[in-house]
């Protein structure tokens, strides 16, 4: 037996070699780092295509696709119809709302503001939209709003992680990595978990909204990019043969397997399904990014852009393709919805009309495209923004709100979930829940109990306490299952 010290200086040796100086990557493989991470993590490491945690009763959904509307959507422009805004346009907020509350820039008594746009009813239940949502209108009775929701952030980047990790301080696992961990995934050749985003920027709350946490690494999303390849190194290089690139898979194999069975580090096991994952993925991943070969049809529904260019519309096609090959959680990230005034293509009316028309009508057409195919009663959709938005208007040269917890709207279709369902209310002004308040970690655990698992029971151990998704916290909303 080599000395250990001397072993690993030969592997990092050979690891400087081909990925350093040759340039050679193995893929999205090796996603967020896995060759720098070093932690010392005790619970046992699975095969993705493997859960560790047993279903508790039979799942109505198998996958997920969570629309995240990065920036905060003013639901009273939206589909929170507000008449008393109407009447009582311009006149300073009722003191008693806003007293003891923290703003993120409001300041003293700011006045009530009326939406700028027109509103109809729609569906079997009559439900509010704006005019600038024609293509929602068509399946509103396929959806299950949640009006009632409110959570304890009001900064855009804390407000984000806490909606998908349960907690708003960067560290925990993401939902999607929890579902990872506890029922693994379907697909053989591609990640479980998988974000694509759109917009602006990536989300305030950056890579915290898709960690895994001290979850092995294995579990955590992998971000597609906007540009080129979806996976970086996903393509060989220049000159690089198939069976080049298999041999050097083989010899990674075996120097790791080498080293964990000295260090019996899981995290090492980790590194070695991702790169088998990433060799696989050479093969499904340019045929899979490949929408120019889905019908004329389907691509104008969605509102397709073009090969190769980043849009919302092109990530919900290509997160219907995703679901239809196994992937079990497949995560937008919209960053687009933050709206002060500040300047005239930031205020409500030119913004709120900008985000909608760049996804309105591709989250239509997936709800649509779903349910023609058989896939929407098995893959639950959830559309959901951090907070909502003032029904104050904020002082500033143009027409902006701010940031706002205490009452917003969040709907849930497909999945198991009960279809036209108008659940919960916020008071007259679109301030506070008022009607079954609801949370995020209700939303959290209401879905974990469609994909057949219950939320108090899926756990992991660190730091001596089993933590889980929603907490200590989180109710399922029985109102809402099919």
């Amino acid at each position: 037996m080599y000395p250990e010290h001397i072993k690993q200086t030969t592997r990092r040796h050979f690891f400087q070699e081909v990925f350093g100086t040759a340039g050679f990557g193995i893929g999205a493989a090796a996603l967020a780092g896995l060759l720098g991470s070093e932690r010392d993590l005790s619970a046992q490491t699975l095969p993705q295509s493997l859960g560790k945690h047993p279903f508790d009763f039979a799942p109505k959904a198998k996958s997920v696709i969570y629309l995240q509307q990065a920036g905060g959507v003013p639901h009273i422009d939206m589909w929170d119809y507000k008449p008393v805004l109407a009447q009582r346009d311009g006149e300073p907020v009722p003191e008693s709302l806003i007293k003891g509350e923290r703003f993120a820039f409001l300041r003293g008594v700011p006045n009530l503001a009326n939406t700028p746009f027109t509103f109809k009813q729609h569906g079997k239940n009559g439900l509010y939209l704006c005019n600038l949502l024609p293509n929602l209108a068509t399946v509103v009775d396929d959806i299950a709003w949640v009006q009632g929701m409110h959570t304890t952030q009001f900064n855009h980047g804390p407000a984000q992680i806490f909606q998908m990790t349960g907690h708003q301080i960067p560290g925990r696992p993401a939902f999607g990595a929890w579902l990872s961990y506890g029922i693994g995934s379907e697909a053989k050749d591609l990640p479980a978990y998988v974000v694509l985003l759109s917009g602006m920027s990536n989300p305030d709350g950056g890579s915290a909204c898709w960690s895994s946490g001290w979850l092995p690494t294995v579990h955590q999303g992998v971000p597609f990019q906007k540009r080129g390849d979806a996976i970086n190194f996903v393509s060989n290089p220049e000159g690089m043969k198939k069976e080049t690139r298999r041999r050097i898979l083989d010899t990674v194999r075996d120097l790791n397997q080498e080293h964990l069975d000295v260090a019996g580090d899981p995290e090492i096991t980790t590194r070695i399904s991702q790169y088998e994952l990433a060799y696989k993925m050479q093969a499904s991943v340019p045929g899979l990014m490949d929408l120019d070969g889905e019908a004329a049809a389907i691509r104008e529904m969605y509102g397709y852009t073009g090969r190769g260019t980043p849009s919302y519309a092109n990530n919900c096609l290509l997160a219907r393709r995703l679901v239809e090959r196994g992937v079990r959680f497949v995560q937008l990230s919209h960053r687009y919805w933050d709206m002060h005034g500040v300047t005239y293509n930031e205020d409500i009316v030119n913004k709120t009309t900008a985000a909608c028309a760049q996804t309105e009508k591709a989250t239509a057409a997936l709800i649509k495209d779903l349910k023609q195919r058989g896939m929407l009663d098995t893959t639950l959709v959830i559309w959901a923004s951090e907070f909502g938005r003032t029904p104050m208007r904020q002082p500033g040269p143009y027409f902006g709100r701010d940031h706002h917890p205490k009452g917003y709207t969040v709907w849930m279709a497909g999945g198991g979930i009960k279809a036209g369902t108008i659940y919960g209310a916020t008071d007259e002004f679109g301030y506070n829940a008022v009607d079954k308040p609801t949370t995020p970690y209700d939303i959290n655990a209401t879905a974990l109990h469609l994909l057949g698992i219950d939320h108090t029971k899926l756990t992991y151990k660190f730091a001596g306490r089993n933590f889980r998704l929603t907490d200590v916290e989180g109710n399922v909303i029985n109102e809402l299952i099919a």
